[in-house]
C-alpha cells in the first residue's frame, strides 16, 4: 500500500469520526478514532523519507502514547487525566525524536512566537483550572518545547521531513489550544471538529516525516 493511499483512506477515517463524534455515534466513534490513528502509525511504518530507523521508532513510539490518549479521550466518561499523560508522554517521544541530529547552538527566532503563545496561554487558562493548574502548565511547558525543537530542526535541516514535522507539531499545539479553551474557557459547538481535524493532520505530517 503506498503512502497517498494510506493518507487517503486516513482522511476518510478522519471524517468520519468527526461526523460520528457529532451525531453522537459513540459506537462508530470507539472503532474509527482508533482506526484513524493506526492508519497515520502506518504512513510512519512505511517511512519514506529516509529519515532513518531511530528517528522512525522514536515517531512511532509518540503515535502509539496519541492513540493511547485517543481511548481515553473518547470515552463517554473522559479520562482527561489519563488522555492528558499519554499525550504527555507522546509530546517527550517526539522531542526526543526531533533532538537527533541537532547541533547544540540553537536559533534565537522561535523563541518570541512561543513565548507570547505560552504567556497568553498561562494568563486565559490558568485561574481556571483548579486542581489541573500543575498538570496542564506542566503539558504547556512540555508542548511549546516540541515546537520549538521541531522549528530548530527544520531551521538547522533544511529537509522536507522536518518540515513536516514542523507544521505537524504546530497543528498538534493548536489541536490542544482549542481542546483546553473549549474545556476550560468556554465550550463551541464547532470545537469537536477544530480538534479531531488539527489532531490528525498534525499527526499525519509528523508520521509523514520519518
Amino acid at each position: 500500500m503506498t503512502v497517498a493511499i494510506l493518507f487517503s483512506i486516513t482522511f476518510v477515517a478522519a471524517a468520519i469520526t468527526i461526523l460520528a463524534d457529532y451525531r453522537g455515534s459513540r459506537s462508530i466513534v470507539y472503532f474509527f478514532r482508533p482506526l484513524t490513528m493506526l492508519f497515520i502509525i502506518g504512513i510512519a511504518l512505511l517511512g519514506e523519507r529516509g529519515a532513518g530507523r531511530q528517528y522512525q521508532i522514536t515517531v512511532i513510539g509518540g503515535l502509539l502514547f496519541s492513540l493511547a490518549g485517543d481511548i481515553f479521550m473518547m470515552l463517554r466518561r473522559k479520562r482527561f487525566t489519563a488522555g492528558l499523560a499519554a499525550f504527555l508522554a507522546a509530546n517527550l517521544f517526539y522531542i526526543r525524536a526531533f533532538l537527533m541530529g541537532l547541533r547544540l547552538q540553537f536559533s534565537i527566532r522561535p523563541f518570541i512566537p512561543l513565548l507570547i503563545y505560552a504567556f497568553a496561554m498561562v494568563w486565559i487558562l490558568y485561574p481556571r483550572l483548579g486542581k489541573m493548574k500543575i498538570p496542564v502548565m506542566i503539558y504547556v511547558l512540555v508542548i511549546i518545547s516540541m515546537v520549538r525543537l521541531a522549528a530548530e530542526r527544520y531551521l538547522q535541516l533544511h529537509e522536507t521531513g522536518p518540515f513536516l514535522a514542523f507544521l505537524g507539531a504546530v497543528f498538534f499545539m493548536f489541536s490542544d489550544t482549542v481542546l483546553a479553551f473549549n474545556r476550560f474557557v468556554q465550550p463551541f459547538k464547532a470545537a469537536q471538529a477544530i480538534i479531531l481535524s488539527t489532531y490528525f493532520l498534525g499527526q499525519c505530517l509528523i508520521a509523514s516525516s520519518v
